[in-house]
């Protein structure tokens, strides 16, 4: 449960950064289309995330060397990020692009959308400390 709640915590961290990367993309002079900017404020988001997960919420799952870190990363962004991604630019394309949706509130409808399984997938993949290691 403690990691659940962690889980929540960060993703709070990383939707305010995916908002802010969003909101700035979309709505400067260098402005880029919407799915665009959705998956670079996501992998942003992915990547902040990832960082807080391994030093904060799954602490307890420490990584043994810097080769398993690396290994968790791609774990974690094959598995969640991927999720989130292919989450995020389906939803808000349906969201916003067929039902003209905002684009503040469409991404506020993907990210909790796309949590739960996130959270699965980081806490039985990406962190696992029973998993063998990949090759």
């Amino acid at each position: 449960m403690i990691h659940w709640l962690k889980f929540n915590v960060v993703g709070l961290l990383g939707f305010a950064l995916q908002s802010a990367a969003l909101f700035v993309l979309t709505h400067t002079a260098y402005s880029i289309s919407y799915l665009a900017a959705t998956a670079v404020a996501v992998e942003l988001a992915v990547l902040n995330n990832f960082i807080w997960h391994q030093r904060w919420t799954w602490s307890d799952r420490p990584s043994s060397t810097r080769k398993e870190t690396w290994r968790r990363l791609a774990k974690f962004n094959v598995t969640t990020g991927l999720v989130s991604l292919t989450g995020n630019l389906v939803l808000m394309s349906v969201l916003v692009g067929r039902f003209h949706l905002p684009v503040t509130p469409a991404n506020v409808i993907t990210v909790a959308a796309c949590s739960l399984i996130s959270f699965f997938l980081a806490d039985r993949i990406a962190f696992d400390l029973n998993e063998s290691p990949i090759a």
